[in-house]
């Protein structure tokens, strides 16, 4: 099930956008099996994950320090097409696992890695978090309202967009290649390029003349009045996105007012005019009102939800964007496919919970699983 079905990945667990990664090669359809630590396991073998992040992959736990241990890696890989690690730059080699020792038991094996900064440069070794990434990339200064600091869009540009995604596009593009040479290589999915890539389109504006660097000046940066959010009477929110004439013309119509008596669409001298009278409007009716009134029309409108209320929507629910699994309400795996549909995704698994049936899978019996985890060697 799955256009990844038959396809096996090797996640080195870690925090942010390595699992993230590992979630959306599992959803749809591979493999994919976690390395835990065994310490973890045996310090609280009964927890169970609500890290949803976590979910449509199987848990096996090693200690990798342990000769036996990372043995046990190395033939897991030698069964696998691609793994995932997010460790700074260096640790793995130290595990004996850098991408020389894993190519050379597995010459098709995709390695993916995923860093902050880069496998190189003056700041790879350097701690880091998507707020940092996402500053140096030039991604975050943009961001936020005339005369106020930048505002972090939570940590959804670099450690997800820019990082997660990156990673699973560059495992997919490894996996596609490798098909067709039957040799692996070394994916590196830093941080700061994704958050930088993702500005692409941004660089193009401030190329042609269409894109001033002053915050809050600009089209898409709440310097326009048709592209903004808005607060109601009931103290909630609604989003316009009227960019093109023909959706602006509609949220004029919508609001009863005459196009000829106003400025034009783009005269930015006028642009604040605008946004009191469009403020002033919006906050005489409720958010449920606005919802009557736009929702479903060229204006280019939503409401703005909260995360307690994004699930329950129409759209949302017809559409299923997102599911339930276990009492817990998550995004369900995107995108979607017509004919190679994945299956549901199972429940993040507790630590360790597979070790024996993965270790079964490459012939271990169960006296030496039993030795194994006697020594320390698995969890």
């Amino acid at each position: 099930m799955g256009p990844l079905s038959g396809a096996r990945i090797i996640e080195f667990a870690g925090i942010g956008p390595g699992p993230f990664t590992a979630m959306m090669l599992g959803d749809m359809g591979a493999d994919v099996i976690r390395v835990d630590r065994a310490a973890q396991v045996a310090s609280n073998p009964a927890r169970q994950s609500k890290d949803v992040a976590a979910r449509s992959r199987r848990s096996i736990a090693i200690d990798l320090k342990h000769p036996e241990g990372r043995a046990i890696a190395l033939q897991l890989l030698e069964s696998a097409d691609g793994l995932i690690e997010g460790f700074r730059p260096g640790v793995m080699e130290r595990l004996g696992l850098g991408p020389d020792t894993c190519l050379e038991h597995n010459p098709r094996l995709v390695y993916g890695r995923m860093t902050g900064w880069g496998q190189d440069g003056p700041l790879a070794e350097a701690a880091g978090h998507d707020i940092n990434y996402i500053s140096l990339a030039g991604a975050l200064y943009p961001i936020g309202r005339s005369g106020e600091k930048p505002v972090p869009p939570l940590n959804l540009l670099g450690d997800f967009g820019g990082g997660g995604m990156l990673l699973a596009f560059g495992i997919v593009c490894g996996l596609f290649e490798a098909q067709r040479s039957g040799q692996g290589q070394v994916i590196d999915a830093a941080m700061i390029d994704g958050s930088a890539i993702l500005t692409t389109m941004i660089y193009a504006l401030r190329a042609m003349g269409a894109w001033s660097d002053t915050r809050a000046s600009n089209f898409l940066d709440t310097g326009a009045h048709y592209y903004d959010v808005y607060e109601t009477a009931d103290g909630r929110y609604i989003s316009i996105g009227s960019i093109e004439p023909q959706f602006y013309a509609e949220l004029l119509a919508k609001l009863g007012w005459d196009p000829s008596e106003l400025p034009d669409q783009n005269d930015k001298a006028a642009w604040p005019q605008l946004k009191q009278r469009l403020e002033e409007a919006f906050a005489a009716e409720t958010r449920d009102h606005w919802v009557a009134l736009l929702e479903g029309s060229d204006v280019c409108f939503a409401p703005v939800l909260s995360m307690a209320e994004a699930h329950r929507h129409p759209h949302n629910v017809a559409h299923g964007t997102f599911m339930e699994m276990e009492g817990i309400v998550q995004p369900a795996p995107a995108p979607r496919f017509s004919r190679t549909r994945p299956a549901t995704p199972g429940p993040p698994p507790r630590p360790g919970r597979d070790t024996t049936q993965v270790l079964s899978e490459l012939g271990w019996k169960d006296e030496d699983i039993s030795n194994l985890r006697a020594t320390g060697a698995i969890g």
